[in-house]
């Protein structure tokens, strides 16, 4: 990988403004009264954590895992802490999920992180879904762990104020560590072009980012470079991986080499594509890696029944993959407007396959 790609990247890191960890915007949370407790001796510490474990389990919490945990002195705070969980708006259940969250300080851990959430665009009403999600969160460090994280997504071009929406489609991003999976996996994406211009403005990476974060969680080495192999052994062209990549994401992250020889091996039994044939239409439509062969096979059965010969039906899809997609009732309804209201011929079919994906109310009927 060349290095130029990890210097430019960091310059843009560094250029971003990160979101201030200090601002008035936002309503303070409410401090706790105490926070740990007092200085205790051996004995104390044994005491204090019976009566503090008695308490969870006179409230529905199962203290096991926290055995090797340490806890506040005294009661009165472990209290508080639930107290403040449930006032966020966990459960019990949601605490007995990840008890470790009760070992987190209100002080220390939780408001800082929550404040900081609610600053970077989580509404403070969906905090406890983000919480529920990934409670990690909550014992981690806003400016060692948080705040870097934010200023790499935001070097990827993903604009502020669409920070909050990408980490509640994926909150586990905050988890990711940026000389690991994140800047190895954008890297690569760079290195076979799904960018436009080298790093340029790194538009489309971001809005894949925006969609589809977690496509920053797949294994580099496991399944994004050898998913991107496979398609290129299918016949898929290099020039072509950047279109490909960017329509349908998800195919990096897939059992690909299984999906792909199923598909390609049905195409070319069922619908006589051959093997590059296969490779075009998947150029042109990644997403029918995924697609039902019996969901395939209706649109193909609709034209094979309006006359097309088999031969015919393969090259409209070649030319057209999303004619397999397509819903038989819409394709009725165009097959029938273009032989009664337009009187063309069905060989004009042949040669502009795609009249079947325009909508018939807003595309051919005022065109007609």
């Amino acid at each position: 990988m060349n290095n130029s790609f990890f210097v430019l990247l960091e310059q843009r890191v560094l250029n971003q403004k990160p979101f201030s960890t200090h601002s008035s915007k936002f309503p303070e949370y409410e401090m706790p009264t105490v926070t740990w407790g007092v200085v205790q001796g051996r004995k104390e510490k044994l005491v204090s954590r019976v009566i503090i474990s008695d308490y969870l389990k006179s409230i529905g919490i199962i203290p096991d895992e926290l055995e090797e945990l340490e806890l506040p002195s005294t009661v009165e705070v472990m209290r508080e802490r639930v107290e403040f969980l449930q006032k966020i708006g966990l459960t019990v259940d949601d605490m007995n999920e990840f008890p470790l969250m009760l070992g987190c300080s209100v002080r220390k851990n939780i408001i800082p992180v929550l404040t900081y959430l609610e600053k970077i665009g989580l509404q403070r009403s969906k905090l406890h879904e983000f919480i529920k999600i990934y409670p990690q969160c909550l014992h981690t460090s806003v400016v060692v762990e948080l705040v870097p994280v934010i200023k790499f997504l935001r070097g990827l071009d993903v604009e502020k104020q669409d920070i909050g929406y990408v980490l509640m489609k994926y909150p586990e991003l905050l988890g990711f560590k940026l000389e690991g999976t994140m800047s190895t996996s954008v890297a690569y994406l760079v290195s076979i072009r799904v960018n436009p211009r080298d790093v340029g403005p790194m538009k489309i990476l971001a809005r894949m980012v925006e969609k589809r974060s977690y496509l920053l969680g797949y294994d580099l080495e496991e399944t994004v470079k050898p998913n991107v192999n496979c398609l290129l052994s299918f016949g898929v062209r290099k020039d072509t991986l950047p279109s490909v990549i960017a329509q349908f994401p998800q195919i990096l992250g897939l059992p690909l080499k299984a999906k792909l020889s199923s598909q390609q091996y049905f195409f070319n039994l069922k619908l006589k594509i051959d093997p590059d044939g296969f490779a075009r239409v998947i150029e042109k439509m990644p997403q029918i890696v995924s697609l039902h062969q019996h969901v395939i096979m209706k649109p193909v059965e609709f034209l094979v029944g309006r006359g097309f010969s088999m031969a015919d039906v393969a090259k409209m899809i070649v030319k057209c993959p999303q004619l397999v997609a397509l819903q038989v009732g819409l394709m009725k309804n165009s097959f029938y407007f273009f032989k009664s209201n337009m009187g063309r011929p069905m060989e004009e079919l042949l040669d502009f396959p795609d009249y079947f994906a325009y909508s018939l109310e807003s595309r051919i009927k005022p065109r007609a």
